[in-house]
């Protein structure tokens, strides 16, 4: 076994790896951006080298800095974790080259399937189903186009190379093929390097449903059972689960028996995954799935095969890269219970999901949640930030439990008891997701999230007892257990009756009036609004309201949802930032696309421009019907709230 590895990666997985190498004994060498200096993966690290500036170009993808760190650390290996470099050949050989390890599959395994069209041919080669399409090397827009009538509508536009949805676009209508192509194209030579794309059928009704595989350097290979992937949003993957509802023993044969055949055909030693897509519309069945291609390297969704299996997965992969044979046979590989997982992330889930940054002033998970087992894998720690430069994955909260129904309601329980301020999340999203009936009837499709977009996003109300104990928190006025005695709390005290105090906090855009008066039994009476006839709000010192006050801002928790309020500096006049002829930033980003110019006249809705933040391409729209007055230009690096857009005054 190693004494020493590298860890090529950053955030949760990074971590991850680091407590496993720690239980083996092994010591653990971090990389870092400038951005992630402080990060929780160079903290827990033995060792950490600053491999470049924060945009990951200059830092995590440059293979020499990694190598040379690796060399001047004295470490044996190097673990790629997921992304970035985890599915470079040349990389790959460079480690190799260098006298070093690499923790994961060779690069000829890699090449095999590191392009999904050559990867598909191959497949067909070795007797594994693949999905209907065009998979060759014709990018023409004519040729693509003619391919997708034949192929017969709707189609799937993909990149490639790479995953993660992106270089991704569904087509259903011939005339929007020419602008999702191009759109598919950048964003895939954004995130990849590389501009072809493949056309696939779309499958109407499918399930998304993966099986781990894992191989080793003396010809053995086994799989570690199946994963439902189905609950996505822009073919991300949103929450995870193993096995898949509804899978019966013939399908299960099936499908691993195919993924094994994959492996098998390409020698393939290491962890990988064998990606299907299954036409769920007549439920599961072995002669209804295809192969969509395999991930050569360990995925984000891993820890639920580990939940059900009791393997650690990581252990494995370093135990057969240092050549030695897979721990089990397949027959000693056995699965019980159920386990899910749903991936945290810093995101607005109001605004079509918008990537959020922001400072974790506040970061609480639960301890615990009642008959199932609960982990947390975190890549952050409080008072860490969520930069624009990465993936925003806050953790990943995953259960265990003997039933589906009893794993579900954990972690929809667990996920409750999470409290973040300082960052939009998807917290509520999540658990209403874990809460809908056709995800808790195991009615899963890639499409339920999108048909169901509005109602999973929708926040619940603030109610008026959780504004006044958030007003009531940054009053000021004294709520103190005896105020019998006007002299031990002065701010309660008044010559004719309770002092009243004014609070504003603001709710969005809207000021929220409140005058608060200390009671003598202790408690606080809030009059919310300006009428001073209204029935006061009475928040004790024992409220059970659940909120955390950070720079400015108070953000009050209702089970999975928060609201963050602002706090006025009492000493500074807030500023007003922005007009209705102003079109700002959503987010940080790339303005990658123009696609209109000063003095063009343009109607609500129509596309503006494309800002490209987290490797992801995002549409901004005209808000109303306007003349351009200026327009950002392409190339321009932009913060959250810059103005992209400003609009002629009416006249």
């Amino acid at each position: 076994m190693f004494e020493k590895i590298l860890i090529a990666n950053r955030g949760e997985i990074a971590v991850r790896i680091i407590r496993t190498a720690r239980r083996l004994g092994i010591a653990t060498v971090a990389v870092y951006s400038d951005a992630d200096r402080d990060a929780l993966h160079v903290r827990m690290a033995d060792q950490a080298v600053c491999i470049g500036p924060a945009p990951a170009s200059e830092s995590y993808l440059d293979g020499d800095r990694i190598i040379a760190a690796a060399l001047e650390t004295a470490a044996q290996a190097i673990h790629p974790g997921y992304g970035f470099l985890s599915e470079n050949p040349d990389f790959v050989e460079k480690v190799e080259d260098a006298g070093l390890i690499f923790v994961g599959p060779s690069s000829q395994a890699i090449r095999a399937m590191g392009l999904k069209d050559a990867a598909k041919r191959l497949m067909e080669k070795a007797g594994v189903p693949v999905v209907p399409g065009y998979h060759g090397d014709t990018q023409a827009l004519v040729a693509l186009a003619s391919k997708a009538n034949e192929i017969g509508y709707p189609v799937l536009i993909k990149a490639r190379a790479g995953g993660g949805g992106k270089g991704m676009r569904l087509v259903s209508d011939p005339d929007a093929f020419p602008d999702a192509l191009a759109a598919a194209q950048r964003e895939a030579k954004a995130a990849f390097g590389d501009e072809r794309v493949l056309v696939e059928k779309y499958i109407q009704t499918p399930r998304h449903i993966e099986v781990q595989v894992f191989g080793d350097s003396h010809g053995n290979a086994v799989h570690l059972f199946e994963r439902d992937c189905s609950a996505q949003r822009r073919h991300q993957k949103v929450i995870e689960e193993a096995p898949a509802p509804g899978m019966n023993e013939e399908t299960r044969a099936a499908m691993t028996e195919a993924a094994v055949k994959a492996a098998r055909a390409i020698s393939y030693s290491g962890a990988g995954t064998i990606e299907f897509i299954v036409d769920a519309s007549e439920g599961l069945r072995p002669d209804r799935f295809w192969f969509m291609e395999m991930n050569t390297r360990l995925q984000v969704e891993h820890p639920v095969t580990e939940m059900i299996t009791g393997v650690d997965l990581v252990e494995w992969q370093l135990r057969v890269a240092a050549g030695e044979p897979l721990p089990r046979t397949q027959d000693e590989i056995t699965a019980s219970g159920h386990a899910v997982e749903a991936r945290l992330y810093a995101e607005d889930a109001t605004r079509d999901f918008l990537p959020a940054t922001g400072t974790l002033h506040h970061l609480r998970f639960p301890d615990n949640i009642e008959a199932a087992r609960l982990r947390i894998d975190a890549g952050v720690a409080e008072k860490d930030a969520i930069t624009p430069f990465y993936d925003p994955m806050i953790a990943k909260l995953i259960v265990h439990a003997p039933t589906r129904e009893e794993a579900i309601e954990g972690l929809a329980g667990a996920l409750e008891k999470t409290e973040i301020a300082g960052s939009t999340v998807n917290l509520g999203f999540l658990t209403r997701l874990l809460r809908d009936d056709d995800f808790s009837a195991g009615r899963l499709e890639t499409g339920l999230i999108g048909r169901k977009q509005d109602v999973l996003t929708k926040t619940a109300p603030l109610k008026a007892r959780h504004l006044a104990a958030a007003i009531a928190a940054t009053s000021g006025a004294a709520s103190s257990e005896d105020t019998s005695d006007p002299f031990s709390t002065i701010s309660g005290y008044g010559h004719f009756g309770p002092l009243l105090h004014k609070r504003t906090l603001v709710n969005g855009e809207e000021a929220v009036e409140a005058r608060v008066a200390a009671q003598a039994d202790g408690a606080l009476a809030i009059h919310l609004g300006d009428d001073e006839a209204s029935r006061p709000i009475i928040v004790r010192r024992d409220d059970p309201t659940r909120f955390a006050s950070w720079p400015g801002h108070i953000t009050v928790f209702e089970g999975a949802d928060a609201l963050t309020l602002k706090v006025p500096d009492r000493l500074q006049a807030a500023e007003e930032s922005g007009s209705g002829d102003r079109l700002r930033a959503p987010m940080p980003g790339l303005v990658k696309l123009v696609r209109a110019s000063v003095n063009e006249t343009v109607q609500k809705g129509q596309p503006l421009l494309v800002l490209e933040a987290m490797k992801m391409e995002h549409t901004i729209t005209a808000p109303h019907d306007g003349v351009v007055a200026e327009i950002a230009t392409e190339g321009l690096q932009v913060n959250d709230g810059a103005m992209l857009v400003r609009f002629q005054e009416a006249e």
